[in-house]
């Protein structure tokens, strides 16, 4: 993750520079410019609403992309509308142990003292509907503006991993049950430039009711804070 990170930073600056020389090149201003087609960013993910015990050790990282189709609805075409197609992988480093086996599902806080493990990871893969209000100061002789951009995205879990390593074995699980396939996220990323600050927060749980721990059910929900980069 932090090897992507940095080959993302170094891919906006590349591309911020090549945008300024595309526009010093060109005589004619396109009157009818749309802004920010394509996206890509990288988060922490957080979990909240845990259980008694449940925590998250290293590194819980996303890596977001996609295309957004920008519809302008003013004269100044700094405020629009955008609707696309995305793909999101999430990883989620954390105690929470999941196994299903002959048809039950087991789940159980996990502690090193009486259940030693080096691994247990959650990963999920989403494809992505975004849809944006968006709200900048870009005119058609400039790329670099401040821009505020938010909405909501439609996603379905084309697939979940469970990975885990440990004293019950080494094991792992493609699409374990109970994960919440449908999943409706309210985001917003500002910023400056190249550099855009995004939070989205989960309004589905993680984990459907019929997931529970000690008889209670597991409400968690997910949280992300990262950078966002936007690309012409």
């Amino acid at each position: 993750m932090q090897k992507l990170f940095f080959f993302i930073v170094v891919l906006s600056f590349t591309l911020g520079f090549s945008q300024e020389e595309v526009l010093n090149e060109s005589e004619a201003i396109d009157e009818k410019y749309r802004e920010d087609q394509f996206y890509i960013g990288v988060t922490y993910n957080f979990l909240e609403n845990k259980p008694a015990g449940m925590s998250q050790q290293g590194l819980s990282g996303g890596l977001h992309l996609g295309f957004i189709r920008d519809f302008p609805v003013n004269k100044k075409r700094n405020i629009a509308f955008g609707v696309g197609l995305g793909y999101s992988s999430n990883s989620y480093n954390q105690n929470l142990y999941i196994k299903e086996e002959n048809a039950n599902v087991t789940y159980q806080i996990l502690d090193n003292n009486n259940a030693a493990y080096s691994k247990n990871k959650l990963n999920i893969h989403v494809v992505e509907i975004p849809i944006q209000f968006r709200w900048r100061t870009s005119t058609a002789e400039t790329y670099k503006f401040w821009r505020v951009y938010t909405g909501v995205k439609l996603g379905y879990v084309v697939n979940s991993i469970v990975k885990y390593k440990g004293v019950y074995g080494d094991f792992k699980q493609n699409n374990p049950p109970h994960i919440n396939r449908i999943k409706t996220t309210l985001d917003i990323s500002f910023g400056w430039n190249t550099w855009n600050f995004h939070i989205a927060y989960g309004i589905n749980k993680l984990l459907s009711s019929d997931a529970k721990l000690d008889g209670a059910v597991i409400d968690v929900n997910e949280i992300k804070f990262g950078l966002m980069f936007y690309m012409f």
